[in-house]
């Protein structure tokens, strides 16, 4: 899998785009469903990646893109159960996050937020 461009609002893997979240886990990819977190959004004044997700924890690393801007917030709930399952944790603004999916790490999932 190769991600092979992002502007703010989109994102191109394996020459498809996409114009939403996208969650890539075990070389497939998926839309983020994001609902679960939605009630935290008052909390943070943008809906968060939340432990309520369905996140791809089945993997040794696990890359977070945080958006165009880095401003997707990561609840401290997805840090700790990182930690418990031993899963190294990569939070970075989504390009520098997608250079890290393409370096091929095996055993690498990763949730990528496309806007802020």
């Amino acid at each position: 899998m190769r991600i092979e461009g992002f502007e703010f609002g989109s994102i191109r893997i394996d020459g498809h785009t996409f114009d939403h979240d996208v969650v890539l886990r075990k070389g497939r990819i998926c839309e983020r469903k994001k609902k679960p977190s939605k009630p935290y959004k008052g909390l943070f004044g943008h809906t968060p990646l939340s432990a309520a997700e369905d996140i791809p924890w089945k993997c040794d690393r696990l890359v977070i893109g945080t958006g165009a801007y880095g401003r997707l917030p990561v609840m401290h709930e997805v840090h700790e159960e990182a930690e418990r399952r031993g899963v190294e944790l990569v939070i970075l603004p989504t390009r520098e996050a997608i250079d890290e999916v393409n370096l091929g790490k095996a055993r690498t999932n990763a949730i990528l937020h496309v806007t802020c």
